[in-house]
């Protein structure tokens, strides 16, 4: 059976056995794309949800802030910078002074991004009309942090001050993928602190889970607090559904909570569980992994993204939903043995360092994020040198828990394998064929294979 596979960046040719189930990654939807992103975004800020228009909330003299995603999210829409001035236009019609309105990148623990970067999401006019008054989340900014509490369960909550300190905050988010992101996730994690961040950013936690999704849960508990301590009314979101990575299909505006159920509600009508995709569990799945991350915008793929981030993490969902207990997962990429050391000060000395002795990732968390945390070096690249917080590095390691599941790994068509096997313990082949191969000499000759067509995906660079 001759088929194409995803690998990094393009599309290649793979022969695999006639016997061969071949599925979708479960992320794709018949949903239409809309021909008009600027009315879409307004016919939702005319018709909120749970909250009043905004032009009937403000006053004249109010301080408003309007968050943002920062561009690591998968969205690829042109819909930032109509979605932004049309709040402005909305604040500006009950009054609201330029001058009073701040624009605020929520990028959490994600690195900071330049102006000029930010000017390929919400357009160079907003850029350079709000100057000083545009600016990215500083998670280590403690003066510019306000500490709300603990939630019933304990959970601390540190946000923005922007957030308390503004009459309203406007947070215009770009995606719902699964059940990933959305909600009180935009608020809490965009710009939370890392104390804040760490109570959900877990190993068992991190889900897209679009039922019981205990990230959200937490997220859900914080969120309470916020609304608790500086009022329900204050908090305006905008929630999107795409199409497509480059379309739009839906927006919502109005309440954090209401917004998001309204998008997991029609996604849930499009995307059925992962598990339901397949007949019957495989002893082998197998898929392409592509040249991208949320956490390469910008910036460059190297092996700890590419194997662990994305082909375990963002894409290896499958393997659990589509393989048996004690499968082989057949991992196909080049693999580049690139490292962009500014964007991802930590990652190298996480390959170098940590990897090749520890693969758990609950001991990972235990032995190294609090040192993590506060190494003073990575902290400052953090703030100003456009790096990740160094704890986000080793959050990226949390996808190994696929290994609890998953018996070996093979990775075919990696340019480096001998790196890959040092430092991962995976099996590598040079080919597809190959992998099958060595796969099915541990689990028999008539071994189940499921294929998952994973697209290309581009990369903001």
């Amino acid at each position: 059976m001759e088929e194409q596979i995803v690998f990094g960046d393009k599309m290649t040719p793979i022969t695999l056995p006639d016997d061969v189930q071949i599925a979708p990654p479960g992320l794709s939807t018949t949903l239409a794309a809309v021909d008009d992103i600027e009315a879409t975004v307004r016919q939702a800020l005319q018709e909120p949800i749970a909250r009043p228009l905004l032009s009937e909330t403000v006053r004249p003299n109010w301080k408003v802030t309007i968050a943002f995603d920062d561009p690591t999210v998968p969205c690829f829409a042109p819909l930032w910078e109509p979605a932004i001035k049309l709040v402005i236009e909305e604040l500006e019609k009950a009054g609201v002074k330029r001058s009073n309105i701040t624009l605020l990148c929520a990028n959490a623990l994600h690195r900071k991004f330049t102006r000029g970067e930010l000017a390929g999401i919400i357009g160079k006019d907003l850029v350079k009309q709000f100057g000083y008054r545009l600016v990215c989340h500083d998670a280590e900014d403690f003066d510019n942090l306000t500490y709300l509490g603990t939630t019933e369960s304990g959970y601390e909550v540190e946000i923005n001050k922007l957030v308390t300190d503004s009459d309203l905050t406007v947070y215009v988010n770009t995606v719902v993928w699964r059940g990933f992101n959305g909600g009180w996730k935009s608020v809490c994690v965009g710009l939370g602190s890392y104390r804040s961040i760490h109570w959900h950013h877990t190993p068992d936690s991190m889900s897209m889970s679009m039922n019981k999704n205990r990230m959200h849960e937490i997220l859900d508990e914080m969120g309470s607090v916020v609304e608790t301590k500086i009022g329900k009314e204050r908090i305006f979101k905008i929630e999107t559904a795409l199409a497509n990575p480059l379309e739009v299909h839906k927006v919502w505006a109005g309440g954090v909570s209401e917004t998001r159920q309204a998008v997991l509600a029609l996604m849930k009508s499009q995307l059925k569980p992962r598990r339901d995709i397949v007949n019957e569990k495989a002893d082998i799945v197998l898929y392409g992994i592509p040249n991208w991350s949320p956490y390469a915008a910008f910036s460059v793929m190297n092996p700890l993204l590419t194997l662990v981030s994305t082909g375990l993490g963002y894409f290896g969902g499958v393997i659990e939903a589509m393989g048996k207990p004690g499968c082989t997962a057949i991992l196909v990429s080049p693999c580049p043995d690139r490292w962009n050391h500014s964007h991802h000060p930590s990652h190298r000395e996480i390959w170098q360092k940590i990897l090749p002795h520890h693969k758990d990732p609950y001991r990972i968390a235990d032995l190294f994020e609090e040192d993590f945390a506060h190494r003073p070096e990575y902290i400052y690249k953090y703030r100003y040198c456009y790096g990740f917080h160094p704890t986000h590095g080793l959050m990226t390691t949390y996808p190994l828990k696929r290994l609890q599941h998953a018996a070996r790994v093979i990775v075919a068509g990696a340019e480096n394998p001998a790196s890959i096997h040092q430092v991962l313990g995976f099996e590598t082949a040079k080919t597809v064929e190959e992998a099958i191969t060595k796969a099915r000499g541990y689990h028999g000759n008539d071994a189940s294979i499921v294929f998952v067509k994973y697209p290309v995906l581009a990369c903001r660079q």
